[in-house]
């Protein structure tokens, strides 16, 4: 079992910069390093979005192509984080963002798909507005 919790999120304006946090929580049965993750992100009125993955192992990262660029996503597996650094932030990156982690055995993958995650936290929001 993994819980997940998030941080990070809040108000910001266009051009400006957020740093999301994703950790393994009290209870949480196996640390990170198990899992590959993902940050996934739903704007109101659309259709969940996969928006930046990592491997297992954090050599391996992909974004989707609206945010190449700007984001940025690191695995810390010794301290069970996962962060996604936001730049350069548009009013289209809105949305609730959640962190994801899905059990792997291949350390060097990249899972894409929110069917390959089998943990998701509960959320937070980022808003860029003037």
């Amino acid at each position: 079992q993994l819980y997940l919790v998030e941080s990070g999120g809040g108000l910001v304006q266009p051009g400006g910069s957020l740093r999301l946090s994703c950790g393994a929580a009290y209870g949480s049965t196996l640390g990170l390093d198990y899992y590959a993750v993902g940050w996934f992100r739903r704007a109101p009125g659309k259709e969940r979005e996969g928006v930046s993955f990592s491997s297992r192992n954090g050599d391996r990262t992909d974004y989707v192509d609206s945010v190449k660029g700007r984001f940025t996503i690191s695995k810390d597996n010794a301290n069970n984080m996962v962060h996604l650094q936001m730049d350069n932030l548009e009013p289209e990156d809105s949305a609730v963002y959640y962190c994801a982690a899905g059990y792997k055995s291949d350390h060097w993958t990249v899972y894409t798909k929110s069917s390959d995650y089998d943990y998701w936290g509960q959320g937070t929001q980022v808003t860029v507005s003037v």
